[in-house]
């Protein structure tokens, strides 16, 4: 269950894969910033896909600014329904964290973050799916345990494999809660919990 509490392509940098195992180590409830959209976290190299890679007719696009990504837009269900903004590929350990906790102000619409690793399912790249829920235009922090993603292909869930967070090689934020209309999510930062 998540928790809602109100409130360039490449590899990441050593300095945080290295951090990431040392903070862990001592204590594995201290919180690692991934990204909060400033200077001093990597830049993730974030880009827009959207369902016209599969005949869709979703518009969405998203921008970074005042140390926060900005994704709007509007889903369309005729068509594959979906929008979504997705990293460049890394490599990152998360192995000694629980889950992500994302510092987000949304529209009260159902989102998906996406984790990507190298695991295959029949020869084919699988992806992590969790959705979560949004609050209507209040800043919340929502988390989500490594636990609460599931294997998924092309839009249908997976039966395996499970999901190794030693092993991330790429995130993704979409909406596809099968609804039609215009979304906005504001993503302030992203840690390891």
């Amino acid at each position: 269950m998540h928790r809602l509490v109100a409130r360039k392509a490449g590899i990441l940098p050593a300095a945080l894969l290295l951090v990431s195992v040392a903070a862990g180590a001592a204590d594995t409830r201290e919180a690692l910033m991934l990204t909060d959209f400033t200077p001093d976290t990597p830049d993730l190299g974030w880009y827009t896909q959207n369902d016209n890679v599969m005949g869709g007719r979703s518009e969405g696009d998203f921008n970074i600014a005042d140390g926060q990504l900005n994704f709007a837009g509007s889903t369309n269900t005729n068509g594959g329904g979906f929008s979504s903004v997705l990293t460049r590929r890394f490599r990152l350990d998360l192995s000694v964290h629980q889950g992500l906790r994302l510092r987000l102000k949304a529209d009260g619409r159902r989102y998906t973050w996406e984790l990507n690793t190298n695991a295959r399912n029949s020869g084919y790249p699988v992806s992590y799916w969790a959705e979560f829920d949004t609050p209507d235009g209040e800043w919340a922090d929502v988390e989500i345990p490594f636990a609460d993603f599931y294997p998924h292909f092309r839009g249908f869930k997976l039966d395996g494999p499970a999901l190794d967070p030693a092993d991330l090689t790429g995130f993704g934020l979409y909406i596809y809660d099968k609804k039609d209309g215009p979304f906005t999510l504001q993503l302030d930062r992203v840690e390891a919990y």
